[in-house]
């Protein structure tokens, strides 16, 4: 498994700066944000220059792009920003190729409005998951004119909530370019360590044939999020079963500071190495 880290976690809006960070900090590959290129998270346009910039940064600093983040409300009510969202998608998958970066994460969405992190009543209708498998369908065509994947991620706030649902997912749209993001500090709130750990496992085990990545947060005892390693979620089950799983992908570590970042890639590296890896 490479260890990364959220380019977004360091300041700077020049990709030689931020990729510079990441090595810094003892990373070998990044989930990259075109914030770190001075443009929107996700952009109406991508001028080639750009992608050229990101490309030779991340070789000058032996930092691999795991991904690019393209996270909008793919179930957001108002139609016109689904669609506004579906075109800034292909916006960012024409320039993967360019980037070196062969994954674009997604958000699967919630019914709020303002916020698509944050969970809404009706994200359990049969409307939110119509709209979903609607917004989905053009997303992997999308992929496919661009030869990319797509990962989505369990996420209790958005409308796959569970590893159940993303595997209802899967199972519908049937298409390859379709990967899991497995963060387990977003499959639980609030857990007794058996509970988390059963809930971890269970993920893995039905999602394993389709896990791209793996997200590194962690969660304090009272639900908050936390930097990887500093909270109650056991960092080296969840190794464990990735490697039961088989999986070699990208680690990517978010939801922490820069100041934090070497402290975690240290700990992070221990668990791996007394996991064998």
């Amino acid at each position: 498994m490479l260890l990364g880290i959220f380019s977004k976690t360091f300041e700077g809006q020049e990709p030689d700066g931020v990729l510079g960070q990441v090595a810094r900090a003892g990373f070998s590959t990044a989930q990259y944000n075109m914030a770190c290129s001075g443009l929107p998270p996700m952009p109406d346009a991508i001028d080639p220059t750009v992608t050229r910039a990101v490309a030779l940064a991340a070789a000058k600093h032996g930092v691999q792009l795991a991904a690019v983040s393209g996270t909008y409300n793919m179930i957001h009510p108002d139609l016109t920003v689904r669609l506004a969202g579906h075109a800034r998608l292909e916006t960012l998958a024409s320039a993967c190729a360019g980037l070196g970066a062969p994954l674009i994460t997604l958000c699967t969405g919630t019914r709020d409005t303002k916020d698509m992190w944050r969970k809404h009543a009706d994200n359990d209708s049969a409307d939110a998951w119509r709209d979903l498998l609607a917004s989905m369908e053009t997303a992997i065509a999308i992929a496919d004119r661009y030869n990319v994947l797509l990962g989505i991620e369990p996420e209790l706030a958005n409308v796959v909530s569970s590893a159940h649902r993303a595997r209802e997912l899967i199972d519908q749209l049937r298409s390859p370019r379709l990967r899991i993001v497995l963060d387990p500090a977003n499959l639980f709130e609030v857990a007794t360590p058996d509970e988390q750990r059963r809930t971890v496992a269970a993920a893995i085990d039905l999602l394993a044939d389709r896990i791209v990545m793996g997200h590194a947060k962690d969660r304090l005892a009272d639900g908050r999020f936390a930097a990887a390693v500093t909270g109650v979620l056991d960092y080296r089950h969840y190794i464990a079963r990735l490697r039961a799983a088989n999986f070699s992908g990208p680690l990517i570590t978010h939801g922490l500071s820069a100041a934090e970042a070497a402290g975690v890639a240290y700990f992070l590296k221990r668990v791996l190495i007394d996991a064998g890896i």
